[in-house]
């Protein structure tokens, strides 16, 4: 029922000549691309300093690191267990 009011709310505000969706998608990407750019370098920039201190404790493989991390239970991004990969990621950022 609910999808059926909002299709033909939608049809009768096409009729009326209203233009539907975003009227600059271009640039709409553009910031949302900008805004997660910035959440993953300023992500970055907090799990660095723990990635150095791993390091600098002798672990250097990116699967060593990773393994630290998850003993240590930092938290990725998403919330979920590291990989080789993300460390990799986190330390190309740097």
């Amino acid at each position: 029922m609910i999808s059926a009011r909002t299709v033909a709310a939608l049809q009768a505000a096409k009729a009326r000549g209203v233009r539907l969706g975003n009227p600059r998608p271009a640039a709409a990407a553009e910031l949302a691309s900008a805004a997660v750019k910035a959440a993953a370098d300023q992500f970055a920039t907090n799990v660095l300093p723990i990635v150095r201190e791993i390091q600098s404790s002798g672990v250097t493989s990116r699967a060593g690191i990773a393994a630290a991390l998850n003993a240590r239970r930092v938290p990725t991004a998403r919330g979920g267990s590291w990989s080789h990969v993300q460390v990799g990621l986190i330390l190309a950022r740097a």
